[in-house]
């Protein structure tokens, strides 16, 4: 296995983290703002789901930076994504022609991120990770 197969997955699951905290410290945040854009869009018990949203994010974020649990981790930032991106970012119902764009713009980003998030559900953590200590148990192919 060559130097970069060996530390890309590491540097990618970071990356993966690092975007999804700052999502958490982003919207934890400015709560009281994001409160109210849940609020503009209809969303239902805004303060409850947010705040089992920024756990589920701090969650999935910390088990991709040490590749605990990464399958699952990266499985509920998947589905935490998709919900996010296709109730907040409906684009097609935007009729002014900029703000639609804009907000394609959002949605397809996170598309991209759901599919990257896909690809470690798949082909898991990477040979440095705590998934891959001697002992832990072992996924079965």
């Amino acid at each position: 296995m060559s130097f970069s197969e060996h530390l890309s997955p590491l540097a990618g699951r970071i990356v993966f983290a690092w975007f999804f905290l700052a999502q958490v410290f982003d919207y934890g945040g400015d709560w009281e703002n994001t409160l109210t854009l849940l609020a503009f869009r209809g969303v239902p018990g805004g303060a409850f789901l947010l705040a089992v949203v920024l756990l589920l994010l701090t969650m999935g974020a910390i088990s991709l930076i040490f590749g605990f649990h990464t399958r699952y981790g990266a499985l509920i930032l998947f589905v935490v994504t998709v919900i996010a991106t296709v109730s907040l970012h409906d684009y097609w119902r935007i009729a002014d022609s900029t703000q639609r764009a804009a907000d394609f713009q959002h949605f397809i980003s996170n598309v991209a991120i759901a599919g990257g998030l896909l690809l470690l559900v798949g082909m898991g953590p990477g040979p440095i990770a705590v998934d891959n200590v001697k002992g832990a148990p072992k996924r079965k192919a």
